[in-house]
């Protein structure tokens, strides 16, 4: 009998090769971003990167120190002989709810700090207040109320599309709302910092409609949009907060942000997902966000670079827009009970003795005795205005 030669089995597995057509990165990230949407800043926790909202910090520190100088300039516990609101705070006290509704400082303070004016645009060319009335705030109240907003927008809006961007639409904002507050100036002093809260709001709305198809929660985000925008808007009529340089920033920031806001976070998307997409998709979309919708971008640059160009000219030449809208200074201001809105030139006869000081106006006959008689012409001149109100 044969042996019963041994089988010996060899197996051999070759690996499976796939003909299947490689994706398009591209297509991919577009594809993952329909199939998750990323909410609206406003509703994402912050990062825990401190060093992407340095702009905005900045910004704000700035805006505290402006208002701590104004009111040591302002001075109410001497200039106004004790006469003020929080008596505590002394030399940081603030002048009359009476005087000044939003607790803050006097006219005369405001003016020496830098504010917009008619008389010293028109008649003393004095445009460096253009750069300085986006600095200063009318009031405690309008201090917190106005940061508040530019912390909460802006941070999330920094941290979104980056300091730089955010840091150019937050300063053009700020001066082209300015000039477009010097061209509808009446004579009272009026501060343009809100244009950069406004700014940052008209840069949101854009960013949003830009990238509309990328975010959930669309309307959450119009909701908290419109709540900050009306509740500012109705701070800008009150006394000394310009509501047309609101309204230049607004503009501004508006075009500014087709211009500058790309889509959001797509190469850090990405690169969370496991690193699949992690190198080309950071180049891909680079490119992208590089070619994306170059005619809207270059009209809205182009807009803005026009708008900008105008209100400069306008400035420079003096043009005054009360002369052919005379309803427009109720956007500005709306006189209530509580307070006025008097722009009008007064003047006061003025009766001074060893212990007192009295003021007549000379318009309506009214008169104050005040029992001090060392007051500043800048001070003779806010008591005058308000017994001719």
């Amino acid at each position: 009998m044969e042996d019963t030669s041994k089988l010996q089995t060899n197996i051999q597995i070759n690996p499976i090769q796939s003909h299947m057509p490689r994706m398009s990165v591209e297509l991919s990230a577009e594809e993952l971003l329909k199939e998750q949407k990323l909410p609206f800043p406003f509703f994402r926790p912050l990062s825990q990167r401190k060093e992407n909202t340095w702009v905005i910090s900045l910004f704000v520190i700035l805006h505290l120190i402006a208002f701590a100088a104004t009111m040591i300039i302002n001075d109410c516990w001497s200039n106004s002989h004790g006469l003020c609101a929080l008596k505590p705070l002394g030399r940081f006290s603030f002048q009359p709810l009476s005087e000044n509704p939003l607790l803050g400082p006097s006219a005369s303070a405001l003016d020496e700090m830098g504010a917009l004016r008619l008389r010293y645009l028109a008649k003393d060319q004095e445009f460096w207040r253009v750069f300085t009335s986006p600095c200063l705030h009318a009031g405690l109240f309008h201090l917190i109320i106005n940061l508040s907003c530019v912390i909460f927008v802006g941070i999330h809006l920094e941290q979104e599309f980056g300091p730089s961007r955010i840091g150019v639409i937050y300063i053009l904002s700020a001066l082209t709302g300015s000039l477009v507050a010097a061209m509808f100036l009446q004579d009272r002093p009026s501060v343009a910092s809100s244009s950069t809260l406004f700014g940052l709001l008209g840069a949101m709305l854009s960013g949003l409609i830009r990238n509309w198809k990328f975010y959930a929660k669309k309307f959450a985000t119009l909701v908290a949009f419109c709540a900050i925008l009306m509740l500012n808007f109705v701070l800008g009529l009150m006394p000394y907060v310009n509501n047309f340089s609101n309204i230049g920033g607004f503009i501004s920031g508006f075009l500014l942000g087709f211009v500058l806001l790309f889509k959001p976070q797509l190469g850090k998307m990405y690169q969370n997902k496991g690193g699949l997409f992690e190198y080309d998709v950071k180049h891909s979309v680079k490119l992208k966000q590089k070619l994306d919708r170059p005619v809207l971008r270059s009209i809205s640059l182009v807009i803005f670079s026009l708008l900008l160009a105008g209100v400069i000219m306008a400035v420079v030449q003096g043009i005054n827009m009360n002369k052919y809208c005379a309803w427009c200074q109720y956007i500005d201001c709306v006189p209530i009970k509580w307070w006025t809105c008097g722009s009008k030139m007064t003047h006061c006869e003025t009766m001074a003795n060893s212990e007192h000081l009295t003021l007549t106006c000379s318009g309506n006959g009214k008169f104050t005795v005040f029992p001090f008689v060392s007051f500043s012409q800048a001070r003779i001149e806010d008591l005058c205005n308000l017994i001719c109100s």
